[in-house]
């Protein structure tokens, strides 16, 4: 299921980034007393009451107004709305209505959005101000809620009535089959690979980066299981994210590789390795979905001797998580090894399901401890005691130990590359994870 979006718009200086930042408990919005400060839109993951849900910062709306700035930041605000689920009004408590308020509650009626007008800077909320006179009550957004941003006095209350309009999740009666998201900056090729898989040109193609806006699901049967795939906009650097347009892309790319059981990451291989590829597969691998490196375009590169093995060396060489994540080198263009990915998804899939019998673990750990036993921490010996497995999608294993936390980071890379060593999960993320416990327990 996907998240639900929370946008917050409003006026200049109202204090939309001070009330995004006491949500999330961070200041990830810069916050300055002048209109003008939030020109991109911020967004982050936030829980409030067991529900999760992506809470968006908007620019202030100015309506009307011929500086381009201005102008870009109303595009943002509309499209804010447009993709919200649910949309947070927020207006000047102190300051009393303002003839902008009045014509963005008019958007938000024509829009026909769930809205919460929220009153912020209303410090002392017993005390008589413009929300005790019910000035504005007649935005005709419904009961004003009032909020102090900077002191959080409020605060719960609002999360409570956001939360209560947010969609339900329905639930899941029939199996969606294995979800594969395919991942990757733009246009290298990820609408071209679904369309060579389907046999068909089910998605729009177009050598102009960033034609594919939406995530679009599409299901195919293979060998009696059914993969539905996610082709994704593709995600850039954050800081050429300056389409508003985009900027939805990418929270629904991050909403798509929630919801993957395997990620597809494509690059380009008549390219080197950029950063936002390794970004792009990081986030999968820490989503704890499988992931498979597709090498696209390989057809167009120049092939000496050891290309292919020299390629996934520099890929090993930029990330050390990559060399547990199986490679493909292929062309959609040509459908050069295109058909190979499908049986990879499989595979990468029972490896993430794979589940390892507790004797199997302690041998495993007895092996690798006497081989290599814990340094010592402040004269004490560090012991592994036992493990065993606990959860799969992906594999996780807790370990316990008399002293888990001063078991160093160098060695519980050794106890990851042993696992892997012992067990491939090829494909798959790997978390171990320590607990204590007395010897004599």
């Amino acid at each position: 299921m996907d998240l639900p979006v929370v946008a917050v718009v409003g006026r200049p200086n109202v204090g939309k980034s001070t009330f995004f930042n006491r949500v999330l408990g961070q200041r990830l919005a810069i916050v300055e007393d002048r209109p003008g400060v939030t020109r991109d839109r911020n967004f982050a993951r936030a829980e409030w009451g067991g529900r999760h849900f992506f809470i968006v910062d908007t620019g202030g709306m100015v309506e009307g107004s011929d500086k381009p700035m201005d102008r870009l930041i109303h595009q943002q605000v509309l499209m804010a709305i447009a993709e919200a689920d649910v949309v947070v009004h927020m207006v000047d408590g102190k300051a009393g209505p303002h003839p902008l308020d009045y014509r963005i509650a008019e958007r938000l009626r024509k829009a026909e959005r769930p809205s919460l007008l929220l009153v912020n800077k209303v410090d002392n909320l017993g005390a008589p101000t413009a929300l005790a006179h019910h000035d504005f009550w007649d935005m005709g957004l419904g009961e004003p809620v009032p909020v102090s941003s900077l002191s959080g006095k409020g605060s719960g209350d609002v999360l409570d009535e956001i939360v209560a309009r947010l969609p339900e999740v329905p639930a899941e009666d029939v199996d969606p089959g294995l979800r594969v998201a395919v991942i990757g900056r733009p246009n290298v090729g990820k609408s071209s690979l679904v369309n060579r898989l389907l046999g068909e040109e089910r998605l729009v193609v177009s050598e102009e980066a960033g034609t594919t806006r939406d995530a679009i699901d599409t299901p195919l049967r293979y060998h009696g299981r059914d993969l539905v795939f996610v082709d994704t906009a593709g995600l850039r650097r954050q800081a050429r994210v300056d389409e508003s347009i985009e900027f939805y892309s990418t929270i629904r790319t991050e909403r798509a590789i929630e919801r993957a059981d395997v990620c597809l990451l494509l690059i380009d291989a008549t390219e080197p390795i950029h950063n936002q590829d390794l970004k792009i597969a990081q986030k999968a691998w820490d989503a704890g979905c499988g992931l498979i490196l597709v090498a696209n375009k390989w057809d167009l590169v120049e092939k000496e001797t050891m290309t292919a093995p020299n390629f996934e060396k520099a890929l090993h060489q930029k990330a050390h998580f990559l060399q547990w994540v199986p490679v493909i080198f292929a062309s959609a263009l040509s459908g050069l090894r295109v058909q190979k990915t499908l049986s990879l998804i499989t595979e990468v899939e029972e490896q993430r399901q794979r589940r390892i019998a507790t004797h199997e673990v302690n041998e495993v750990v007895r092996a690798l401890v006497s081989r290599a036993r814990p340094p010592h921490a402040q004269g004490h010996p560090v012991k592994i005691l036992y493990g065993t497995q606990v959860a799969v999608a992906p594999p996780n294993f807790v370990l316990w130990s008399n002293l888990p936390d001063a078991v160093p980071d160098s060695y519980m890379r050794y106890l990851h590359n042993g696992f892997r060593a012992a067990w491939g999960f090829d494909g798959a993320p790997l978390r171990i994870n320590l607990r204590h416990r007395r010897e004599e327990e």
